[in-house]
């Protein structure tokens, strides 16, 4: 087959691209922080207003725009139209493994290893609205765990790399449109439209939602490790440590991303894949097996059966406080991260055909997030269930990386596992740092390939931004984390047409691949 049509009219290689895209993203970061220094508590406030107001307004529309996209994507899968291949290329890149190690170790990485411990054992604590079981029993684990698969299972995946990475594939790899996310809304608006401002500011806010999404998990790390490293060895902790870790943390995910997807994202992928499959191995021999096998099997029955009733609960059925912090933010989250997540998901899948894409992120993935959350939240479940921990205190108050540290050192291994989960939490989040500033740099470039310096830049950039956070306060990273949420708001807009438009385009390439008359 032919190679892919880029467009030769997009930024140069070298180019860090559309100065719209670059003066509002960069202003952004200057303005958040200016407006930080000069007032802490103006920004957080402001930011928590606007939170509050999101999640109560647009929440059931989030939920329902994630519920849709999900159903679609598996409508498009199982139809013959999913048998195309994505980029032009009769054969995958990338072996199988190392592209589920990619997908599985940028989409949801970072969060989902932060909250993997913590959240199941809250929601264990305090029991979640779409349930009735009495917190702290028997009786609350398998609810626990099923309300932590909604938050981070089928619906979250799909909306990140299936419906939007299908338009994309095509607009770029068949057509020859710039892969940037204003190009989902070329059907609608016209490639004239989207060549001028408009499109620049499209493609700047799907970039401020990514930085908001990205900044807070490498600032969070480099408190977590901080903690850790207090908690295990005595070290001090506070801002120069920190800041240490978060040098170390922005080395690795800068030079990670210089070297490209087949180079240093490839590998960090592959060998966190390889070390969470290596602690799991310990939890289920070690562990407790029994109880973590049969919690896996209830849980999933709860989260299936409850499907419904989690994805739908609102600000009418659940207490507003709750819906605020857990469904729809992480909801808005993976909205924020979505153009920018189908862009790179678009990339590592070519010569793979559109149904391979599809179930591997929105099936595959969301069921081996669940059996982490199982071994990691089950764990702790067990052994905040039979006393050997308490983490109610702690969770009520949501510190998460205390939750993180305190369920590791109780499992198998003690100090060697927190150790370890301490590495792979600071990979994960280092996956994601890599895989985010290549995807800013190819909304620059306007294409696969953007110039090495420029994906550093980015990185660089976001490194910055965590370490001046940091040094006003942790809060300041929770106000960045918070904004998310509203930035959601035009970034759902530009997910919309997708909900139509990935169907179309993939008959589109089922029809000029000779697969479909």
């Amino acid at each position: 087959m032919n190679q892919p049509a880029h467009n030769s009219e997009g930024p140069s290689r070298f180019s860090l691209g559309d100065p719209i895209v670059l003066v509002l993203s960069i202003g952004f970061i200057v303005a958040f922080l200016a407006l930080s220094l000069y007032d802490v508590d103006l920004v957080a406030d402001s930011i928590s207003t606007g939170f509050a107001w999101t999640a109560l307004v647009l929440g059931s529309y989030f939920q329902l725009l994630l519920l849709l996209t999900f159903f679609i994507a598996i409508g498009v899968a199982i139809s013959p139209a999913s048998k195309a291949k994505i980029g032009n290329l009769d054969a995958p890149e990338m072996s199988t493994f190392k592209w589920l190690s990619i997908i599985l170790c940028t989409l949801l990485a970072g969060g989902g290893v932060f909250f993997a411990a913590g959240e199941p054992v809250y929601h264990f604590v305090v029991t979640p609205p779409a349930f009735d079981t009495e917190a702290g029993t028997a009786d609350a684990v398998s609810s626990a765990l099923a309300q932590s698969f909604m938050h981070w299972g089928f619906l979250a995946w799909a909306v990140l790399g299936s419906l939007t990475a299908v338009v994309l594939a095509h607009a770029h790899y068949v057509k020859g449109q710039p892969l940037q996310p204003r190009t989902l809304l070329y059907p609608v608006f016209g490639e004239r439209l989207m060549r001028g401002p408009l499109g620049g500011v499209v493609d700047a806010c799907c970039v401020i939602a990514l930085v908001a999404g990205t900044v807070g998990p490498i600032g969070f790390l480099a408190t977590q490790v901080s903690f850790g490293l207090h908690e295990l060895f005595g070290l001090p902790e506070g801002y120069p440590g920190q800041l240490i870790i978060l040098a170390v943390l922005g080395c690795i995910y800068v030079l990670s991303s210089m070297s490209g997807v087949h180079k240093g994202i490839q590998l960090l992928s592959r060998f966190n894949v390889l070390l969470a499959l290596a602690i799991g191995a310990v939890i289920i021999v070690f562990g407790p097996t029994l109880f973590l096998v049969n919690t896996y099997v209830s849980s999933m029955g709860a989260y299936v059966s409850e499907f419904f009733t989690m994805a739908t609960m609102t600000a009418d059925t659940a207490p507003d406080w709750w819906m605020q912090w857990w469904t729809v933010f992480f909801f808005a989250w993976f909205i924020g991260y979505a153009p920018l997540m189908a862009i790179f998901v678009a990339r590592i899948s070519r010569g793979r055909s559109i149904r391979e894409m599809i179930l591997a992120v929105a099936i595959l993935a969301p069921i081996a997030t669940t059996i982490w959350f199982t071994l990691l939240g089950g764990s702790g479940i067990y052994y905040q269930l039979t006393g050997v921990i308490d983490l109610t205190e702690a969770l009520n108050n949501f510190q998460f990386d205390v939750a993180t540290l305190t369920v590791a050192q109780a499992l198998p291994g003690g100090t060697w596992m927190a150790l370890a989960i301490l590495l792979l939490t600071t990979i994960f989040v280092a996956t994601t740092g890599d895989s985010m500033s290549y995807a800013i740099a190819v909304v620059g470039a306007g294409h696969d390939d953007p110039n090495p310096y420029v994906r550093a830049f980015w990185g660089i950039a976001m490194a910055l931004m965590a370490a001046v956070l940091l040094y006003m306060g942790a809060g300041q990273i929770g106000a960045l984390q918070q904004f998310i949420v509203i930035t959601a708001i035009p970034v759902s807009l530009i997910l919309l047409p997708s909900l139509w438009n990935g169907p179309q385009a993939a008959y589109a390439m089922a029809r000029e691949q000779g697969i479909i008359e």
